[in-house]
């Protein structure tokens, strides 16, 4: 079964690229729960398993059924291409408590028996003491969960966002879309997500928000009913390298003609990367990195371009000609 976005003329124009810290915390917590999702974040379940067991997310996983809907309002489409999880947690306990109360009705009544609990009913009866209180414990995930890790999962996720950007750039719709993920094909102005459920969007002028994620793999997730905006969230490319640890020496020939270091930072941008990112993944200072980065764009194996919070590196093709020419690079 299906799940269709039609596109009109003026939809192709207002296609749109967002992050959301909020998105990524509620769907930290949604991947606490489902171990399908575990795999590629192994290290980070480790690391705050001691966080996690201080947080009451009951209520939370209550509105996250296997299948079904969840709260609109609680996981909104982002307010803004960078907004902070400041501003759009602001906007969740603004919501108003009569629409949320049948946003949370809906998404009880997906898991059988949700809402005759006794924390079902709770929800159901103040919906507006229920929304403040939801949005106080997804801020406490936020803290516990996400915002440590926040500065290497933005960096990938803006990475991701300058990669998809010059597809659409280079490709036009057809060429962003071919490799976003599998479960989707575009053809003759509809978007198709293969759902375990009928859902059709006719999206009339409001374009799409594509917003990359690092914690929805390996789903796509879609459906937002108006008078929300119409998204998409995908996973993020690189997130199997994402909590990896410092990257292992640098083929032997290649160190002697750049030096330890700066091979070390050539080898590790497979994918686009900033300072910060590759601090993190070498285990070196980022001003150590930064100097790095800046010799290797001025001898050309490098270019540099700006993207949100940060500045991504990436290899020219010199740059790449000399990376995997190396044995064992990749």
């Amino acid at each position: 079964m299906p799940s269709y976005m039609h596109f009109g003329e003026a939809d192709l124009l207002r296609i749109r690229f967002a992050i959301s810290p909020l998105w990524e915390t509620q769907d930290a917590v949604r991947t606490l729960k489902r171990p399908a999702r575990h795999g590629y974040h192994l290290p980070w379940l480790r690391r705050i398993r001691q966080a996690a067991e201080g947080l009451d997310l009951t209520a939370l996983w209550l509105l996250m059924p296997w299948r079904g809907h969840s709260p609109d309002f609680l996981g909104p489409p982002p307010i803004g291409p960078a907004a902070s999880f400041e501003e759009e947690i602001a906007a969740v306990r603004g919501a108003d408590p009569e629409a949320a109360r049948e946003d949370l009705a809906r998404s009880l009544s997906c898991t059988p028996g949700a809402v005759e609990t006794p924390q079902g009913r709770a929800l159901l009866d103040d919906p507006g003491s229920a929304v403040h209180t939801l949005a106080d414990t997804m801020e406490q995930a936020w803290h516990a969960l996400v915002e440590p890790e926040w500065p290497r999962l933005r960096a990938l996720l803006e990475a991701d966002v300058a990669f998809h950007t010059r597809r659409l750039a280079q490709g036009g719709i057809e060429g962003l879309f071919a490799d976003l993920h599998p479960r989707l094909r575009w053809a003759d102005g509809t978007l198709t997500l293969a759902t375990p459920f009928d859902h059709v969007r006719v999206l009339d002028g409001q374009g799409l928000m594509l917003m990359p994620s690092v914690f929805c793999w390996p789903d796509v997730v879609t459906g937002f009913e108006p008078p929300w905006q119409p998204t998409l969230a995908y996973p993020a490319r690189g997130i199997g390298a994402l909590w990896a640890g410092p990257a292992g020496p640098a083929p032997q020939a290649l160190a002697h003609l750049l030096g330890d270091r700066r091979a070390a930072v050539l080898l590790a941008l497979d994918e686009p990367a900033g300072t910060s990112t590759l601090a993190q993944l070498l285990d070196l200072a980022p001003s150590s990195v930064s100097a790095h980065l800046s010799v290797l764009r001025d001898a050309g194996l490098l270019t540099s371009r700006r993207a949100g919070h940060q500045v991504l590196y990436e290899r020219t093709p010199l740059g790449i000609a000399l990376a995997v020419s190396q044995p064992g690079a990749p």
